[in-house]
C-alpha cells in the first residue's frame, strides 16, 4: 500500500494510568484504530508534562510519577480520521484530542494480513491547473 498527498494527523494526549474497560487506554485506542483500518498508530511516552489540572507528571527519580504523559499519534486520510472521532470521544474521558492537516510524503509497506489492500490514487480537482501537471490534478 502506498499513501501520499493530503492527510490528517490525529494526536491523543492522555495519562499512562488512564483506563478503558479495565485496560490501559492507550492500548485500547491502538486496538480500535487498527480495527477501524487506519494506516498505523504510534504510542509515545513522555518524560514530563502537565495538563488541565496543572499537576506535573515526571520521570525524575526524585519525583517519580506513575502517570506519565502518553501521546497516541495516527496519520491517515480525513475519511478514516473522521470515522474514529465519535469512538475516541467516548473512550477519552480526560485528555486532549487534536487534528492537524499534514502532507504525506511517503508511506509504503508490503502487503500483510489486515492491511488495506484497495488504496487507489485519487485525482483532486484544483481551482487552477497545477504546474507540471497536464490534467491539473494531484494524485494522492
Amino acid at each position: 500500500m502506498k499513501i501520499t498527498g493530503p492527510g490528517r494527523e490525529l494526536r491523543i494526549y492522555i495519562g499512562e494510568s488512564d483506563q478503558y474497560k479495565g485496560r490501559p487506554l492507550h492500548h485500547a485506542i491502538v486496538e480500535m484504530l487498527k480495527a477501524e483500518g487506519l494506516a498505523g498508530a504510534t504510542v509515545m511516552r513522555g518524560v514530563e508534562g502537565f495538563g488541565a489540572n496543572s499537576r506535573i507528571h515526571t520521570a525524575n527519580v526524585l519525583r517519580l510519577s506513575e502517570d506519565l504523559p502518553v501521546v497516541v499519534v495516527a496519520v491517515d486520510s480525513q475519511e478514516y480520521i473522521d470515522r474514529v472521532l465519535p469512538r475516541l470521544n467516548e473512550m477519552v474521558t480526560e485528555g486532549l484530542i487534536t487534528i492537524h492537516d499534514v502532507e504525506v510524503i511517503k508511506y509504503t509497506h508490503s502487503k500483510t494480513e489486515g492491511s488495506r489492500t484497495t488504496v487507489e490514487p485519487k485525482v483532486m480537482e484544483p481551482s487552477a491547473k497545477s504546474e507540471g501537471s497536464p490534467e491539473g490534478g494531484k494524485a494522492l
